[in-house]
């Protein structure tokens, strides 16, 4: 398992490091929040450990967090409510306020571990809608008889989903909570960037889509 550390302070780096080691994870230690966004796609992790020292990037943290399912921890100094919220509305798992106790933190990383090692892993039959073929076992979308495409996680996940409830109105924060597996308020630009993302691989036209259609204002739907 490999985990992405993005640290600032030399010595704070080196104590998380241990930790993730300790807690059963290799990983690659960063400074810069836009180089990982921009970088994901060919380095991706199975867990994000952020690490900052004063102010936080709340749209970096949704940016990253549009890209990957994977367990999201943040380390910070202590904060009020309202942010404290807002982090966990943004998709993070957990939030540990400094000073830590690395002991603690370890057995806070196994468990997020243990949960992530634990997602059930699909093992079902293709699933047909109109003229979209998914295979879940290998996460590909055939369209018409064309070409497949293979789709990320959250793809997957969110045509899945569109797929189960096709002909109907999903509200983005019904999709935050299926997609991304946390549940608050959602967020409309993690669902709008993940459907764009989709629209390129299933939409002839990605501009002038035919399946995956926008709601305004409530969502999306299917259109068989």
């Amino acid at each position: 398992m490999y985990a992405l550390l993005l640290a600032h302070n030399a010595d704070e780096s080196a104590v998380l490091r241990l930790a993730l080691q300790r807690a059963g994870f290799a990983s690659r230690v960063t400074t810069d929040l836009k180089l990982v966004i921009n970088e994901w796609a060919d380095q991706p992790s199975d867990l994000v450990l952020l690490s900052f020292p004063e102010n936080i990037p709340f749209d970096g943290v949704r940016d990253l967090r549009a890209l990957t399912e994977s367990p999201f921890v943040v380390v910070t100094n202590p904060i009020g409510e309202d942010q404290h919220v807002e982090l966990l509305e943004s998709g993070v798992d957990l939030v540990i306020f400094r000073p830590f106790s690395t002991r603690l933190l370890i057995a806070q990383l196994r468990g997020l571990l243990r949960r992530a090692t634990g997602m059930p892993i699909f093992n079902l039959p293709n699933f047909t809608v109109g003229d979209l073929i998914l295979d879940p076992s290998i996460r590909t979308v055939q369209v018409q008889g064309g070409e497949e495409k293979h789709l990320t996680r959250l793809e997957f996940r969110l045509l899945y989903t569109l797929m189960m409830h096709a002909g109907q109105v999903l509200p983005s924060e019904t999709l935050v909570e299926h997609v991304w597996g946390y549940s608050g308020r959602g967020d409309r630009d993690l669902v709008r960037g993940l459907v764009k993302r989709l629209r390129g691989k299933v939409e002839p036209e990605p501009q002038m889509p035919r399946y995956v259609l926008t709601i305004p204002g409530v969502g999306y739907k299917l259109q068989r």
